[in-house]
């Protein structure tokens, strides 16, 4: 991707926002993140938004709101970034990973029960590449439990669930900011919604130290807080939101009807929810040479995520599940990201195309 690109016409308004941020000299949790902050509920149908350092400090800061520590399960899915798992091990909690819905590559709804134990104490769904898992059994099935929903939106800004914003459903949400993801900061960020008043104040005290307003520590805390210049960057494209990922829509629709071949699998869009393709992801049984296919005629492709977490050496505690997640591995075997951004050029794309249908 190309975020110069994207982000060149709006230039003047990004360097007078970092301008109102020096010539302020307030660059910690100041009038920009409030602003912000307010904007961002708002525009996700939450009460409640609270900025902080990471889109990983957002979930381990949504988890410990949620109570969430030592001894604790919680269930998620292997096929993510890392970060969804770091986060619950930040916590002193185990991750618990069921395997995935293969068209939408989510959490799949039917495998919660199986893995549910007396140590269960949340749900953690991943949005992912843009598509909303499916929340409605989800849901369902944590309320009979009486489990909190934590929703991982970090790559899923403005994608919709039954005509609901992702983030407004579960107990508690966190999004992340980093320069890549649909709204992209200049740096690391990441945000906590809520429509809970109460988490929403857990939350904000756990970002800063545990303070409450006269800076006594309340309960265990760490330092995670968006900066002002990072606040101010965000505020300005969040203005452009809905018109870039509508960009990115139509993008992937010309994907969609020009990558004809059999061999492979465009993105599934389901018909309950808005896709708003943070990524583009194909799958193809020879995927490695397809993507050297690629690399040969000068076209950059990605691979999101392999191999699955539980495979990683660095999560070997998570191995014992491997026999239980075959979608999981199977779509870390065969997932490609191709190029899709804001400002794509429509001969950018057709080069592509060709490419992939000349393989």
């Amino acid at each position: 991707m190309d975020i110069a690109r994207q982000d060149r016409s709006i230039r003047p308004e990004l360097e007078a926002a970092i301008g109102r941020v020096i010539d302020r000299s307030r660059f910690i949790l100041g009038a920009e993140v409030e602003a912000f902050e307010q904007a961002f509920a708002a525009y996700c149908g939450v009460a409640h938004a609270l900025g902080v350092g990471s889109g990983t400090d957002a979930l381990q800061v949504a988890l410990l709101a949620c109570g969430i520590g030592p001894g604790d399960e919680v269930i998620t899915v292997s096929h993510t970034s890392p970060a969804t798992i770091a986060a619950i091990e930040l916590t002193g909690a185990g991750a618990v990973p069921i395997d995935i819905d293969p068209r939408r590559f989510t959490m799949d709804p039917g495998r919660i029960a199986a893995a549910c134990t007396p140590r269960t104490r949340a749900l953690l769904p991943v949005h992912l590449y843009g598509q909303p898992a499916d929340l409605g059994p989800i849901l369902e099935f944590a309320a009979r439990r009486g489990l909190p929903v934590i929703e991982d939106c970090s790559q899923a800004h403005g994608a919709r669930y039954r005509e609901k914003s992702v983030g407004a459903w579960g107990r508690i949400a966190a999004f992340s900011f980093y320069p890549t993801k649909n709204l992209g900061a200049y740096g690391d960020g990441g945000a906590v919604v809520t429509d809970d008043p109460q988490l929403a104040e857990r939350a904000r005290q756990i970002r800063q130290y545990g303070w409450d307003a006269g800076r006594v520590s309340r309960r265990k805390g760490i330092n995670s807080r968006l900066d002002e210049i990072q606040a101010a960057i965000l505020g300005v494209k969040l203005r452009r939101l809905e018109g870039w990922n509508a960009e990115r829509r139509r993008l992937a629709s010309m994907y969609d009807s020009r990558l004809t071949a059999k061999t492979l699998t465009t993105p599934y869009a389901a018909p309950d929810s808005i896709h708003v393709y943070h990524a583009y992801v194909i799958r193809h049984p020879r995927r490695d040479a397809l993507r050297a296919h690629l690399a040969q005629r000068g076209i950059s492709s990605a691979i999101h995520f392999s191999p699955p977490v539980h495979l990683h050496p660095g999560f070997s505690n998570l191995a014992g599940f491997s026999a239980g997640l075959p979608e999981s591995e199977a779509a870390a075997r065969e997932v490609l990201t191709l190029p899709l951004f804001p400002g794509m050029r429509e001969d950018e794309l057709q080069q592509v195309v060709d490419a992939v249908t000349a393989f």
